[in-house]
């Protein structure tokens, strides 16, 4: 297959995933060069000529946030001005995506703002992956199509050998119940909820468990991201305290800020997994947590936006 007009750049967000993913599909990174000015600013120079061509910018927005965010704006603003075919933001993580509506008076739609923010500066396609909230896709007046980890994840858990007979899907919260509903139909398994009751915007405190009993089986938890570990820690134990034998979570976005590394392992949790989609940095690394890559599964994306073909049998 011939990927002439197809070329992927990144910022300095991921470059690995990025390199990757470029890997995936046979070819290189583009020529871009991404750099700081004395006092911070960001300067953006692309080495190779992209006019006409379909143009993946592989950028997510995860820690420092602002700052990979405001490179993603200016590094767009010259691809605009580089006269591409098309401009597909690939953001495997999405910044501020839990700033989604206004549960409270004066407050932002930050989600919303951002949406704004990158189809301004030139994006015409977003390719993202586990948003936060799938509406937020709404938020958009460019095609957005948002992709599942769970082909990755569904895929090692296969690995595991687990009978079904011995496996509970446990949802960590109400809100988690239809994905995690999805995962036990593929899987088999029986399911389960923890009824969580939040006590702020970073505390939260875990009230019952409503389903299948947990006695002696191994227990399998999936959301989106794991950002303080508070709220799967206590989801987990939980699940110890009503006799579960083993706890794996899974998560796509390792955002793990503050002491969440230390929280985790201190948890009843056997092991932890994320995806590359947000790099692992040495300082957070621990023999619970394991990283599965999503570069094969967002290469196929891009394979198939470029090509013209349906994405939606990823989902």
């Amino acid at each position: 297959m011939q990927h002439n007009k197809l070329r992927v750049f990144t910022g300095r967000a991921n470059p690995v995933l990025a390199r990757d993913i470029a890997g995936q599909l046979n070819d290189r990174l583009g020529d871009l060069k991404v750099e700081s000015f004395p006092d911070s600013e960001t300067s953006v120079r692309i080495d190779e000529d992209v006019r006409g061509r379909d143009v993946f910018l592989v950028q997510p927005t995860c820690e420092p946030v602002n700052e990979n965010l405001m490179e993603l704006l200016v590094i767009l603003d010259a691809f605009k001005r580089a006269s591409p075919y098309r401009i597909t933001v690939v953001l495997p993580y999405y910044g501020y995506a839990r700033q989604d509506r206004k549960d409270k008076g004066r407050v932002p739609i930050s989600a919303k703002l951002v949406a704004n923010l990158l189809s301004v500066a030139g994006a015409n396609r977003i390719l993202s992956m586990d948003l936060h909230a799938p509406q937020i896709q709404g938020f958009f007046d460019i095609p957005v199509d948002h992709l599942m980890a769970a082909p990755v994840f569904i895929e090692y858990i296969r690995t595991m050998n687990l009978r079904a007979d011995e496996v509970v899907f446990l949802s960590p919260d109400e809100g988690r119940v239809k994905s995690t509903l999805d995962y036990q139909k593929k899987l088999g398994g029986e399911l389960a909820i923890v009824d969580k009751r939040r006590a702020n915007a970073t505390k939260t405190e875990q009230a019952n468990l409503i389903g299948a009993s947990l006695k002696n089986k191994v227990v399998l938890m999936f959301d989106d991201m794991i950002s303080t570990g508070g709220s799967i820690t206590g989801a987990a134990r939980i699940a110890e305290a009503n006799g579960a034998r083993e706890i794996h979570v899974f998560a796509t976005h390792g955002v793990l800020c503050g002491r969440a590394v230390e929280t985790l392992a201190g948890s009843p949790i056997h092991t932890v997994h994320i995806t590359d989609t947000i790099p692992l940095p040495e300082s957070k690394r621990h023999p619970k947590i394991q990283v599965h890559s999503v570069a094969k599964l967002l290469a196929e994306a891009i394979r198939r936006i470029h090509e013209n073909e349906s994405v939606s049998v990823l989902f």
